[in-house]
């Protein structure tokens, strides 16, 4: 997720512009639970797909956000997609706690000038930065411009990962 001018970017391309609450690749949903952790996944093997504005996925990113928002969402997952407090808390959550598979916080990246491609690297990391998906990153690229220009603001340096 991305913040520009109070708006967050992150994941546009997969909310289709922050219309949908859930992941749309119904395909994926089985796959986003990671049973080697010791608390499983209770809530079912396929409820931990993304939600929100970040589109929060996984059942170790539920539990952590969960832990840290003081609400279950290991246990009610469905919470993201059906409560936009929720939704959002999840999402800044997100931006300014966890590093994801990047070095520093999305919130770091951008407001200590590594750029908004270090914000792509720690959400997604290596699905798309160092060449796994470079489609994905430009689009995310020229989503974020569009905005930046929307808002009349400058993009800043380091727009890939």
């Amino acid at each position: 997720m991305r913040v520009v001018g109070g708006v967050l970017l992150d994941d546009v391309d997969e909310t289709g512009g922050l219309v949908h609450v859930v992941e749309q690749n119904t395909a994926n949903y089985p796959h986003y639970c990671d049973t080697t952790q010791s608390y499983g996944c209770p809530a079912g093997n396929d409820k931990y797909y993304g939600r929100g504005p970040v589109q929060l996925s996984w059942n170790f990113n539920y539990k952590a956000a969960g832990d840290s928002l003081g609400i279950d969402l290991l246990n009610n997952p469905d919470l993201v997609q059906n409560d936009a407090a929720v939704a959002w808390k999840t999402g800044l959550w997100y931006w300014n706690t966890q590093s994801g598979p990047g070095t520093m916080t999305p919130h770091d990246a951008m407001a200590n000038g590594a750029g908004f491609g270090e914000t792509i690297r720690s959400i997604n990391g290596s699905l798309e930065c160092d060449g796994g998906n470079p489609a994905q990153v430009q689009s995310r690229i020229d989503t974020y411009q569009h905005f930046t220009r929307l808002l009349g603001v400058e993009p800043g340096g380091n727009l890939s990962c």
